[in-house]
């Protein structure tokens, strides 16, 4: 069911159960005033009546009887009985002998000193009445054709009322709900236009203070990852296209060359360790692709495991060394630190170990001495971690981009890489809570500085 038919319906709903609160109200109260104003005139008839009859001893029963049916403002089809103390008939209209009194009637009155109650399409009342110290009982009865016309007529008015009141609740509900939705509607008409050619189209937000605005500003946001996200998988797949082509390309090239003619042993021997470097290129590449797709994987829990900052760090250098024996990598501690607890990280072993690896590569590689000089130390609840070289340096025009995939330096491009590293780096330390931050300085060299919560 649309918002808009669910709004109409609860505002419908909810005015017409107030309507019909306030409607059967009124009709009860005006049931109740009806009951209440008959009796109150059947009582003023009764007492008057037997007034009339007890005050004047030459009023006779056929007299009064012919005074009550022309009096103004008889009560339709009313009769009068009046009995004594010894519950003597003294006075009846009732010649017809329409009604039997009994005596326990006659005794429910006494005692009670008023009572009301029906009989056929008569209402009734009897009362105790003291006259000269001495009681009689009054019993009067009459048809309210007047009053139930009355009330007639006010049921079938408060029926139509509330019928037309209804139907206009419903539509000027149905008008107020398309008015208050329709900033919505805007909002998804907008939304429906946006698509992959126009990522960068935004959503009207309106005063920008309502809850619609807010809800604009939202969508605003999430179109603005995603035109982020959408922007970073087309230059990451078309640089990962272009860092696997070339080498694909260089090593058909090598087998093609040698397959135009016959050659001696040995060119073939330095073809195959040609191929084969450029395969161990490839591999490199993509398994550090993988590592980069992993660690940008959201939603994903990865095993964490207790261990020692500086034993990570040792064991990362080993396998950096062990590729490549002349670089040198020295690692110390900036400052004693108070226990050897300060050192524990509760983090994936492997995904910190690869970030290291690579921050000490780049600074061997980029250092004239191949060296790279890692200082640990803690700040407040963190583990600080800095990896310097003292190579050419990073541009500064360059500083904002090194964590972008694929992207490299503009004086570093003769030298081999793949612009994969510092990404991975970056994800995998934000992974994990940290943060990354980077200092370079034009043939001075640069420092890498890596905070990870303890």
């Amino acid at each position: 069911m649309q918002i808009r038919n669910k709004l109409t319906y609860q505002f419908v709903g909810i005015v017409a159960s107030v309507m019909l609160v306030a409607t059967l109200t009124i009709y009860f109260l005006f049931v109740q005033f009806r009951e209440r104003d008959f009796y109150l005139r059947l009582n003023d008839k009764a007492i008057a009546t037997a007034n009339l009859l007890l005050e004047d001893n030459n009023v006779d029963a056929a007299t009064l009887k012919h005074i009550d049916r022309n009096l103004r403002g008889t009560l339709p089809e009313e009769k009068v009985i009046i009995y004594n103390s010894t519950a003597e008939k003294i006075y009846s209209t009732d010649d017809d002998y329409t009604f039997k009194i009994t005596d326990k009637l006659l005794k429910q009155i006494q005692n009670k000193r008023e009572i009301h109650f029906r009989q056929a399409e008569f209402e009734w009342l009897g009362i105790s009445y003291n006259f000269q110290n001495k009681n009689y009982i009054i019993l009067a009865a009459a048809k309210d054709i007047y009053g139930f016309r009355k009330l007639n007529f006010l049921g079938l008015s408060l029926i139509f009322v509330f019928t037309v009141m209804l139907i206009a609740v419903y539509f000027f509900g149905r008008l107020y709900s398309g008015r208050a939705l329709s900033p919505i509607s805007k909002v998804i008409r907008d939304v429906d236009k946006i698509s992959v050619s126009n990522l960068d189209a935004r959503i009207d937000e309106g005063n920008g203070q309502d809850e619609i605005a807010q809800l604009a500003k939202t969508f605003n946001k999430m179109l603005e990852r995603i035109e982020s996200a959408f922007n970073a998988q087309r230059t990451f797949v078309g640089n990962a296209s272009h860092e696997l082509r070339n080498p694909l390309s260089v090593i058909r090239g090598q087998l093609e060359v040698t397959l135009l003619k016959k050659r001696e042993s040995k060119d073939y021997i330095k073809t195959i360790e040609s191929v084969l470097e450029d395969i161990k290129h490839l591999t490199v590449i993509s398994n550090r692709m993988l590592s980069l797709a992993q660690v940008s994987g959201a939603g994903l829990i990865y095993p964490k495991t207790k261990f020692r900052t500086d034993d990570l760090l040792l064991e990362a250098r080993s396998d950096l060394i062990a590729g490549i024996s002349e670089y040198k990598v020295n690692i110390s501690f900036e400052s004693e630190l108070e226990n050897d607890d300060s050192l524990i990280l509760f983090a994936n072993e492997n995904l910190l170990k690869i970030a290291f690896f690579n921050l000490m590569e780049n600074a061997c590689k980029y250092s004239e001495d191949h060296t790279c000089e890692v200082n640990i130390g803690s700040e407040e609840k963190n583990i600080v971690i800095r990896f310097k070289d003292k190579g050419v340096g990073i541009p500064e025009e360059d500083l904002i981009n090194i964590f972008e995939p694929f992207y490299r330096g503009k004086n570093v491009r003769d030298r081999k890489g793949h612009g994969i590293g510092l990404s991975l780096v970056q994800k995998t330390v934000r992974l994990h809570g940290g943060k990354v931050d980077v200092i370079s300085k034009g043939n001075e060299g640069t420092v890498f500085t890596v905070k990870l919560p303890v």
